[in-house]
C-alpha cells in the first residue's frame, strides 16, 4: 500500500510541482488549498504524513496542527514556510510538528526529510499486530495469520482490514472508507462492502467488526 500524504499549499503550481514529484516517487499525496479543507480531509482519511504551508488561507498551518494535536491526532508533520524567523520556528515545533523546510526548497531535500521520517515512525511500531491470541497481522508482509496459517484476503479486503487496524475502537464512517478503500474515480458498491466485511467476520469473528446502521462500522480491538 502506498504511502499517503496530505499536502497544504495554497500555490497550485508548486502544489502540483510537489505532487508530480512524490507520485512519482511512488507515494499517494491528497492535496488541500485552505486549512479548513485541510482539517476536513485529516478527519475523513488516514495519512502517514502531513506538509502543511503555513500562510494559507482560512485556518493557517500552525492552526491546523494545533487542533488536530488536541483531539490527539499524532500524525508526523512537516511545515513547508517561507518564514525564516526564528519565532515562527519555535512556534511550529510548539505547536507539535517534526520537522520544518523553509522556501524554496529542493524537491529532493523534501522527500529525504519525509522518508526519514516514515522510516522512523514504522520502526517505532511493532511490524506484527496481534489481533487476538490467535490470529496476527504481519505490517511489513501483509499477511493475516491465524493458527499460524496464512489467511487469503483480495486486494479490497486487505486495504480495509489496514484501515481498521488503523483505527481501533473508531467510528469508520461509510464515505471514508470507501475513500480509503477503492481507488480514485472507481465506483463503489454497497454490496462489495458487506461482502468484503463478511469474508473479514469470518476470519476474526464477527463480534470484532460491528456495523452501526446508517453510519459505518467500527473495528473492536482489545
Amino acid at each position: 500500500m502506498k504511502t499517503k500524504l496530505l499536502l497544504l499549499e495554497d500555490d497550485i503550481t508548486l502544489s502540483e510541482t510537489v505532487i508530480d514529484y512524490f507520485e512519482e516517487q511512488g507515494f499517494n499525496i491528497v492535496p488541500a488549498y485552505d486549512g479548513l479543507e485541510a482539517i476536513e480531509l485529516i478527519y475523513e482519511n488516514s495519512f502517514d504524513l502531513l506538509l502543511l504551508d503555513v500562510n494559507v488561507p482560512e485556518v493557517n498551518g500552525f492552526e491546523v496542527l494545533e487542533r488536530i494535536r488536541k483531539d490527539e491526532n499524532n500524525t508526523p508533520a512537516i511545515f513547508i514556510t517561507s518564514l525564516n524567523s526564528m519565532d515562527s520556528l519555535e512556534q511550529g515545533f510548539n505547536c507539535g510538528c517534526d520537522d520544518y523546510i523553509r522556501k524554496p526548497f529542493e524537491l529532493k531535500e523534501l522527500l529525504l526529510r519525509v522518508q526519514t521520517i516514515i522510516k522512523r515512525e514504522y520502526s517505532n511500531k511493532s511490524d506484527i499486530i496481534k489481533i487476538s491470541d490467535n490470529i496476527h497481522f504481519d505490517l511489513t508482509s501483509n499477511e493475516l495469520k491465524k493458527d499460524e496459517q496464512n489467511m487469503k484476503l483480495n486486494l479490497k479486503e486487505l486495504k480495509l482490514l489496514k484501515l481498521f487496524l488503523q483505527n481501533p475502537n473508531e467510528l469508520l464512517v461509510h464515505d471514508r472508507i470507501y475513500d480509503n478503500v477503492w481507488d480514485y474515480g472507481e465506483e463503489y458498491s454497497d454490496n462489495s462492502l458487506r461482502t468484503y466485511i463478511k469474508n473479514l467476520r469470518k476470519i476474526l469473528g464477527k463480534d470484532k467488526i460491528v456495523s452501526l446502521k446508517k453510519l459505518g462500522y467500527r473495528f473492536n480491538q482489545e
